[in-house]
């Protein structure tokens, strides 16, 4: 479908009129809530990735006309709204260069599926979804299999994070686990070498014996792994700096730590 055709009111999954009106504040995870998506890149990803359902998409006429000279489909009918409308509904912060879509969540793939090759990302309550989505970035960036974290304690794959991500949610899986210690396990026994990131780690990490499946896990800003955590990991590693300050924003210690592990894997 075309984003020059307007249409009073956007396609959704449910066949009613959805009103264009600020979302309603979900305090707790909803599976069967919809997923909002603004910005260039994070809804032409969406548009163009054939496993994502759109349910409705709103557009300014720049944005329309944009994608119709870039030939992207929009694959439902969008409603073409004001710029001061989108702004309305997300918030005057929120750069979303007149484009803006809700969305079902993609499926979550389980620990027993994950390829066992390559690099996965595990987070252990990682909560800002700036820092999140900076990370499916690089991972996403580096040709990570996956990123796995846990259903409760982390942002939701939407809003924020998934504008932070600038696509990436599209093109890396997003594993939710209930415990992350048990996922943990579940990876050593399928062959990975889990290595967790801390501070206090024996070694530096540019310094340890690699191998393919690795998993990296990192833990939050501040409090670092959980204990459980740090015991189920198969080695505690530190990220070594020359500087005055020794330690990074996780989102730049996830990235310098991908490269490391990419290039002692040959994976670059």
């Amino acid at each position: 479908m075309s984003p020059r055709q307007h249409n009073s009111r956007p396609a959704h999954g449910g066949g009613g009129k959805r009103p264009f009106g600020r979302p309603h504040d979900r305090r707790e995870r909803d599976s069967d809530g919809p997923v909002v998506l603004y910005g260039w890149h994070t809804v032409t990803a969406a548009l163009t990735n054939p496993r994502r359902r759109i349910r409705a998409l709103w557009l300014t006429e720049n944005a329309a006309r944009r994608l119709a000279e870039e030939n992207i489909e929009t694959r439902v009918t969008p409603e073409i709204v004001r710029p001061s409308q989108i702004d309305h509904r997300l918030g005057p912060d929120a750069v979303h260069q007149g484009l803006l879509a809700e969305a079902e969540p993609l499926d979550s793939p389980r620990i027993d599926t994950l390829p066992q090759r390559g690099i996965v990302l595990v987070l252990d309550q990682i909560t800002d979804p700036h820092n999140v989505g900076a990370i499916l970035r690089s991972a996403a960036a580096f040709a990570i299999e996956a990123v796995v974290t846990t259903a409760r304690h982390s942002p939701e794959a939407t809003g924020v994070l998934a504008k932070s991500a600038s696509g990436a949610l599209e093109l890396v899986p997003l594993v939710l686990v209930q415990n992350l210690a048990r996922a943990l396990t579940e990876l050593n026994e399928r062959g990975f070498l889990t290595v967790g990131l801390d501070s206090e780690g024996s070694d530096d990490l540019a310094n340890i014996e690699l191998r393919q499946p690795l998993a990296l896990v990192l833990g939050a800003e501040g409090k670092g792994l959980r204990q459980l955590t740090r015991e189920t990991c198969s080695t505690v590693a530190r990220l070594d700096m020359p500087g005055a300050i020794k330690s990074l924003n996780v989102s730049n210690a996830a990235v310098l730590a991908l490269y490391i592990g990419a290039s002692r894997l040959g994976l670059r």
